[in-house]
């Protein structure tokens, strides 16, 4: 596979190391102060860059027809703009706020516990998510995808990082040295918590994930989550 990566910050140079160790070739590594070309050449691309840069980035590949993996959090005001793009290309196109498999089975582990909980009227719902100093966007994208598996099955109807509403689920932002991330839900009661949480070791989980995202989103068509790569269903019912 002929990789392009876009962005390459501690992300982009980590899904390099992995890339090379999966006989995967890097053909462009794109950074702020660099061009486009060559990308042409592309297999597929994966974006790790920063907001500002992941609509070019992203149209780049679309317009060129070089499918994409973004893992860029802090643009999802422009997300429908990418997928009718994509769709009007007839490209290919993955975004995810985060490629760790034990993160994707977190989200699934989430909305479980809010399916369930939703009738436990009690408990209080609340999320913590702790990253490093350098992460520019607060909330996580993980942090707001678990927020809004939450709000899907309880009375919350917006989150919020001010603590300001009754009815906004409260997400504590917490951002310290080098911490990966790290994101906690609890369901608080007078009598007892319960708390689910997934802590990030480094960040090859990441890597690996939109590595793997990569290979799958070779040969086909169409906007897809992470869900498709793994082949996750939830099929829970209540």
């Amino acid at each position: 596979m002929k990789l392009a990566l876009l962005g390459y910050g501690k992300m982009g140079q980590v899904i390099e190391r992995i890339a090379l160790e999966r006989g995967h070739e890097i053909i462009l590594k794109k950074t702020s102060s660099t061009t486009f070309e060559g990308i042409e050449n592309a297999d597929v691309a994966i974006d790790f860059s920063v907001p500002d840069a992941a609509i070019e980035n992203i149209s780049e590949c679309l317009n060129k027809g070089i499918p994409v993996v973004s893992g860029t959090t802090g643009w999802l005001e422009n997300y429908e703009k990418m997928v009718s793009l994509c769709n009007e290309k007839k490209g290919a196109f993955i975004y995810g706020s985060n490629f760790s498999l034990g993160v994707n089975l977190f989200f699934e582990l989430n909305d479980y516990l809010a399916k369930m909980m939703s009738k436990f009227n009690q408990y209080q719902v609340s999320m913590e998510e702790i990253h490093h100093t350098h992460k520019l966007d607060k909330p996580s994208g993980t942090a707001i995808s678990l927020a809004n598996g939450i709000i899907n099955h309880t009375k919350h109807k917006n989150w919020s990082i001010e603590n300001s509403k009754p009815d906004d689920l409260f997400i504590d932002v917490k951002r310290i040295d080098a911490i990966p991330g790290t994101h906690s839900v609890f369901y608080t009661s007078n009598v007892d918590t319960i708390e689910i949480k997934h802590t990030a070791h480094s960040r090859d989980g990441f890597a690996i994930g939109s590595i793997i995202a990569a290979e799958w989103l070779i040969g086909k068509k169409g906007v897809f989550t992470m869900k498709d790569v793994l082949n996750i269903e939830n099929n829970i019912t209540f």
